[in-house]
């Protein structure tokens, strides 16, 4: 069930913003948004939130900079996802650029699980590093530091997310950890090793390594860090929205990564119109496909490849194991849906499945689907070691997943094996033996921890639009906007007299739609069947380019009949 609701506009927000200059739209889009000073939409890179903040930052920028004049061998030790490789290749690079000898790992999914585990500190010793860094990962990694220890090899902690009861013996910098007051808690991993080597480069220009004209120039890395933000689906505040814009400029530009040209190309979107929707659903799932099906060894090759050529034909493997994978997808999309045809989901406030022939890397993005369609927290498992089985879930609004599994972890002592995670998204293991009893604890946590009001699905718009504001100009000005995960893409609910529509590419609705005497060209995805000739829409401006062509769609989202 789906309920459309109008977004809340502060009126103090919205008349400063009318006096600071802003358009009456804008005023409204912004003050919904929680904008509360036009200063706040200045994205210059002198607006980042200054590295000091950051606990432990310019302390591990000393050891850093001891080890490059000692010449220490550093390791980067990374995640499997796209935030991981992401944090590698700036690791790698930035490192490199400040003059630091380098590698990194990065562990396979299906052979060692996520973070610095003790049997990835075995397989990095063989590379016999004097410094472990981690990316994206480390926060929860007690044994592993430990390890590492034992073996004589430091380790520094970069990391992101949200720490547990114990913290690793290690220098961490992570905004999420206790103590550190750094505002923004919403740095991806990537975000957190760029502000490292901020940094690091401060510290080496103090030492006299070299001063502002000759020292390296971080921008170079913002295109990898834009997308690593967008990619990990972290909050985009001002901070990260401000990295994000940097990132889209380069790549407007022409001036990123040739990996990054690489899966622009291969993917067949325009580089010079860059947006945060290709960063999310057109280079991230490339990315993330390595982590998924193979390696992620194979991602952060093509993020660091240094010429055209290499990057082109390592994005085309990505390319087509992103094909792969979403052909694993569907199968195993439609194998949840038979399996569910037979449970009342409006019952449930959970879904929870497992089949003994699902794909371990494919589980996170069933989970999703699931969860957009049915609105329920879902976890989909997979088979993983012997005898124990791995899950990935996702939630709704409202909803803590990582704390409703450390209640379930907390009442039935043993039921799950290992977890973590945060609000929206995480992932556990358990015993094949013990998935029933899982599933009815879990589900019974989540009638504790919610009402049936939050299995509603809300729908939130920004309200009417009137139909002579409709247009290709403020569809183009909304395009140029930083929107994602916390700052959402403006979306207007209206009455349509429907005039005309056709059946494209046998699953899409092209429409001729008609308001307050105006027409205009829409899109319904994934929708064959006819709608009736009066609707409620929920939509968005499109700019769309055809064929050297702009102009102007309108992209509908939900539709009732009216």
């Amino acid at each position: 069930m789906s309920q459309i609701v109008t977004r809340e506009v502060p009126a103090e927000l919205q008349h400063k913003l009318l006096g600071q200059g802003l358009t009456p739209l804008q005023a409204r889009l912004y003050a919904a948004r929680g904008i509360a000073d036009s200063e706040e939409l200045d994205y210059g890179l002198k607006g980042l939130l200054p590295y000091q903040n950051l606990k432990n930052a310019e302390a591990m920028a000393c050891r850093l900079a001891d080890a490059i004049a000692a010449k220490q061998r550093l390791l980067v030790v990374a995640d499997y996802d796209a935030d991981g490789a992401t944090a590698c290749a700036v690791a790698v690079k930035g490192l490199s650029m400040l003059g630091a000898t380098i590698g990194f790992i990065v562990p396979n999914r299906f052979e060692y699980g996520y973070g610095l585990t003790p049997e990835i500190v075995e397989l990095a010793a063989q590379k016999r590093p004097d410094i472990i860094v981690t990316v994206d990962n480390g926060i929860a990694s007690v044994a592993g530091v430990d390890a590492a220890k034992a073996r004589g090899i430091e380790v520094l902690v970069t990391d992101h997310h949200l720490p547990g009861d114990t913290l690793p013996d290690a220098l961490i910098v992570n905004p999420n950890q206790p103590g550190c007051e750094f505002p923004s808690k919403n740095l991806a991993g990537v975000g957190v090793m760029f502000y490292v080597l901020m940094a690091l480069r401060v510290e080496m220009r103090r030492r006299g390594v070299f001063d502002e004209q000759t020292q390296p120039n971080l921008g170079v890395l913002l295109d990898l860090v834009a997308l690593g933000t967008v990619a990990d689906v972290v909050r985009l505040d001002r901070n990260n929205r401000t990295l994000v814009e940097n990132g889209l400029k380069r790549m407007r530009a022409g001036r990123m990564a040739p990996g990054i040209a690489a899966l622009f190309r291969v993917a067949g979107r325009a580089h010079y119109k860059a947006n945060t929707f290709d960063l999310g659903f057109t280079l991230g799932p490339r990315l993330n496909a390595a982590g998924r099906l193979d390696d992620m060894s194979l991602g952060i090759a093509c993020l660091l490849a240094s010429n055209e050529e290499q990057a082109v034909r390592l994005a085309q493997e990505l390319d087509k194991l992103n094909r792969e994978r979403r052909g694993i997808e569907a199968g195993m999309q439609d194998e949840a849906l038979a399996a569910l045809s037979g449970i009342d989901a409006g019952n449930r406030y959970t879904l929870t499945l497992y089949r003994d022939d699902w794909h371990q890397g494919v589980v996170g993005i069933v989970a999703s689907r699931l969860k957009e369609r049915f609105h329920r927290p879902v976890i989909v498992f997979a088979p993983g070691d012997e005898g124990e089985i791995k899950g990935s879930g996702r939630s709704i609004p409202g909803f803590h997943l990582r704390d409703a599994l450390d209640l379930v972890y907390k009442r039935h002592p043993g039921l799950i094996l290992k977890f973590g995670g945060h609000a929206m998204a995480a992932g556990l293991s358990l015993d094949e033996s013990r998935f029933s009893e899982f599933q009815q604890a879990f589900e019974a946590v989540a009638r504790e921890l919610m009402d049936e009001k939050q299995l509603t699905r809300m729908i939130e718009t920004d309200g009417s639009l009137p139909a002579r504001d409709v247009n290709l100009q403020l569809a183009e000005t909304l395009a140029a906007e930083v929107w994602g995960q916390g700052f959402p893409v403006p979306y207007f609910h209206d009455q349509f007299m429907v005039v005309n529509q056709k059946l494209v590419g046998d699953k899409h609705l092209k429409l001729r739609l008609a308001r307050e005497g105006c027409e205009f060209d829409a899109m319904l995805f994934n929708h064959a069947d006819w709608l009736p000739d009066r609707i409620q829409a929920v939509y968005q401006l499109i700019a769309n380019e055809w064929q050297g062509r702009k102009e102007l769609q309108v992209y509908l989202q939900h539709w009732a009949a009216a």
